[in-house]
């Protein structure tokens, strides 16, 4: 168990034995560290329940108490708090008993088999800023979920099917009679290329007609049209490899299904849903009408499944896969990384799927909404001329903005060293700037703010991790039997951080919020620094440099393991 579990267990049980049994004992970390290390906040509400005085309470919960090995003093204050002294001995145990175990003293749970769907772009086009949230929020889930011990599935769910192929594939059809090469140049920018398709269909009514049959001939399977579909496909899904490699993104083509997979399913799922009575037909469409989800007239809102023209939607092709992720997979967990505004959308999909039999209860459906990306102007961020900003472009960018950083503060490193630092800042800036904010909440793209080496920054966890891996690079070494001792408040004050490393990755995988894994590592490396000043470690000698040296040591490995769980890399020199 991590020490939050650990301590709320031990005063369950003490409110068991004080009479309370049932009660909530709300521990929780110190608002205040004069006030201790961690407060028990349920007894009042437990005190009220029992009709008893809190503070007396309160004593009986004290007294009950089995925390000695853990809890060097209790004060009980105000109506019926009870501040808790975590004990020195304790966490100096805890940082040994870390630093001998490759999962940092982070207990794994128990294995579930959980799908993160993530990044999700349309292959029609290039990756733009856009896509940015789902593909780094998600690949942060998914690398938590399998630090945990469960079985990962990534899933790429992306957008490959639909009408607009009929028109791209007869544009390259087109363009390959031209000249041979002509195709593939033109695909190394699929915007361009998309826009000139698009043109060419409003301009040209024979093109419109043909792209039109050309839409039939793919969804009826013809070979040649199937082929050149499946060329386009790939070369797309190759720009977003790239982005994906330069992102350290594990993502890989292998983890793509897209929505064509689900397409000789979608007639199943329509005669289902009408075999069990859910499916009405309204203007020609086939419809389900959810009692749960009313518009401002009061009527139930229609989730269409097919249209009047036989066409199926987002709708149809979710629920195949949740069939498929049911039945096929035996997923207990999906996590649906999409943007808010997908909200009734999903929770629509997830209340039919429970109707329908296609999850059951026990199968866990969430949609992990995020905000968006704005400019400095607070509108969604675009390029000056009110273009949308390319993936890959943005990146570029702040490879070279870190570059020129890294360039300033250390000149005397040559360039190949130079350039891959600058590679690890500048990505490691731009995901840390997104991760370290609520993914419910929109958020000001800042160059500066990002790249800064104060504040909580990627570039300030990264250069606390070098200071605190630098110190061994003085010939010091560390000796294994040598125990750890917390005498300075400082050291004791960061071995109470790292002992709630566990608490922080639990809570990020139960709520996937990424941004309070941000927010332990930037505690911790404050922490650090402050423990670094307060307490020298390479003027001190033996067992008082021993111990300290074991604090640099776990300090440098969780911020590593922490900052690894974002996708993001760390650096020995910067």
């Amino acid at each position: 168990m991590t020490l939050l579990q650990t301590l709320t267990q031990r005063f369950e049980a003490a409110l068991a034995a004080a009479g309370a049994a049932g009660a909530q004992p709300l521990v929780q970390p110190a608002g205040k560290p004069e006030f201790g290390d961690y407060q028990v906040n349920g007894v009042m509400a437990a005190a009220k329940q029992l009709k008893m005085n809190p503070r007396e309470l309160a004593q009986k919960v004290v007294e009950h108490a089995q925390v000695a090995d853990l809890v060097a003093k209790m004060d009980i204050a105000g109506p019926g708090f009870i501040n808790l002294h975590l004990a020195p001995e304790f966490l100096a145990r805890h940082v040994e008993t870390a630093l001998h175990d490759t999962r940092l003293g982070v207990p794994a749970q128990a294995k579930r088999k959980v799908m993160v769907e993530y990044s999700s772009p349309n292959v029609a086009k290039e990756m733009h800023v856009g896509h940015l949230r789902s593909t780094i929020i998600g690949d942060a889930l998914a690398r938590v979920q399998a630090f945990l011990g469960h079985e990962v599935i990534r899933a790429n769910h992306v957008g490959d099917w639909g009408t607009q192929f009929g028109m791209l594939t007869a544009y390259l059809l087109e363009v390959r009679a031209g000249e041979t090469d002509e195709a593939a140049i033109a695909l190394n920018d699929l915007e361009a290329f998309y826009r000139q398709a698009k043109k060419h269909f409003d301009e040209d009514a024979a093109f419109a007609n043909r792209a039109r049959e050309y839409v039939v001939k793919l969804q009826s399977g013809d070979a040649e049209v199937l082929a050149l579909w499946r060329q386009f496909v790939d070369i797309s899904l190759s720009h977003c490899e790239a982005v994906y490699r330069k992102l350290n993104v594990q993502l890989s083509r292998g983890d793509v299904r897209g929505e064509s997979t689900y397409n000789d399913d979608l007639p199943v799922v329509v005669d289902d849903l009408r075999t069990k009575g859910l499916l009405t037909e309204d203007q020609g469409a086939q419809v389900v009408f959810l009692d749960e989800f009313k518009n401002k007239e009061g009527d139930p809102l229609a989730c269409i499944i097919q249209k009047s023209d036989g066409g199926y939607l987002y709708a149809t092709t979710d629920l195949s896969a949740v069939r498929y992720r049911h039945g096929t997979l035996g997923l207990d967990r999906v996590m649906y990384v999409v943007d808010a505004r997908q909200g009734l959308h999903f929770q629509q999909i997830f209340s039919l799927a429970r109707k329908a039999g296609y999850a059951p209860e026990s199968m866990v459906l969430e949609h992990v909404a995020f905000g968006t990306m704005m400019g400095e102007d607070g509108k969604p961020f675009k390029t000056r001329s009110g273009d949308t900003v390319k993936l890959i472009e943005l990146l570029d960018e702040a490879e070279e903005r870190a570059f020129q950083l890294v360039t300033d503060k250390n000149p005397a490193l040559d360039e190949t060293t130079r350039r891959q630092i600058a590679t690890k800042v500048g990505i490691g800036s731009v995901k840390y700037a997104d991760l370290s904010k609520h993914r419910t909440s929109d958020y000001v793209f800042n160059w500066k703010t990002m790249l800064a080496f104060e504040g909580n920054t990627a570039p300030y966890l990264q250069y606390a991790y070098t200071r605190a891996r630098s110190i061994f690079d003085k010939g010091v070494a560390l000796d294994a039997q040598a125990a750890v001792n917390l005498v300075e408040p400082a050291e004791r004050i960061l071995a109470l951080q790292l002992a709630q490393f566990a608490d922080a990755v639990y809570t990020v995988a139960k709520d996937a919020v990424p941004h309070l894994m941000c927010l332990y590592l930037y505690q911790l490396a404050t922490q650090f620094m402050r423990f670094y000043e307060a307490c020298p470690v390479l003027k001190s000698e033996g067992t008082v440099q021993q111990s300290r040296l074991k604090l640099c040591d776990l300090t440098a490995r969780t911020l590593q393991v922490g900052l690894d769980m974002l996708g993001i890399e760390v650096m020995e020199t910067m």
